[in-house]
């Protein structure tokens, strides 16, 4: 039990799937886990732990942004033993071949800053994904057939950005989607050793002003949880 994470000694598995809504962690670990039981409830972020084909996954909500992402990160790497930690949320693309619905896999994620910022001074570290997830995730989404993008994403401090001049610069350089967590968590899993990656559903269009409905997102996010199922456990 930790201060965020009233969960017992043995209740998070080592792979660990994270939306931002904990309301989707629920849901997920409804529709993919077998006898799926909730270990954490603190603050309302919820956390379950179920099998998946006979292997241990718990899908644990991390809330909005970095610093919140950085909370949970934190004590499910630390004190839980969690070794893989799979990002699984929305994106809005920035990028006119990016579509509503498609996958996106973070190679790698830039941002202004991180919670982690003040450890590296002067240095720009440059967080990126774990390879050999990064390559499942890509051999799945083929597999299932869902249209998929790889390559850099931003991670933004702000929700409503007011900074159309960066986004200029961020589609500009190639940056495929803009979401707000990927960068924290590929840091802190440098730091304690684990494998972290981010998988993607395009729910906005930031250059076609397109959205997806509630429903419609649900919809989508069930092929980004599949393959963020197979990348970690085959």
């Amino acid at each position: 039990m930790t201060i965020h994470i009233a969960a017992a000694p043995g209740d998070i598995a080592e792979t660990v799937l994270l939306p931002g809504d904990p309301m989707r962690a629920k849901w997920a670990a409804e529709v993919f886990l077998e006898s799926p039981r909730c270990i954490n409830r603190v603050r309302g972020m919820l956390g379950y732990t179920g099998t998946w084909k006979g292997q241990p996954v718990t899908f644990h909500g991390t809330g909005m942004g970095m610093p919140s992402l950085s909370i949970y990160v934190n004590e499910l790497l630390r004190d839980f033993g969690a070794k893989t930690l799979i990002r699984i949320g929305s994106a809005g693309a920035m990028q006119p071949q990016v579509r509503l619905r498609d996958l996106v896999l973070a190679m790698t994620a830039t941002t202004l800053s991180t919670p982690s910022r003040g450890i590296f001074r002067e240095v720009n570290f440059a967080p990126c994904a774990d390879f050999t997830l990064l390559k499942a995730a890509d051999a799945a989404a083929r597999t299932l057939g869902a249209p998929c993008h790889a390559g850099n994403i931003y991670s933004s401090d702000v929700f409503y950005d007011e900074r159309p001049d960066l986004e200029e610069q961020m589609r500009r350089h190639g940056i495929l989607a803009v979401e707000m967590e990927t960068a924290e968590l590929y840091t802190l899993a440098a730091r304690h050793g684990a494998r972290a990656l981010s998988v993607l559903t395009v729910s906005d269009h930031l250059v076609t002003g397109e959205t997806l409905s509630s429903e419609e997102r649900e919809a989508s996010f069930t092929q980004m949880v599949k393959v963020a199922l197979t990348a970690a456990l085959g």
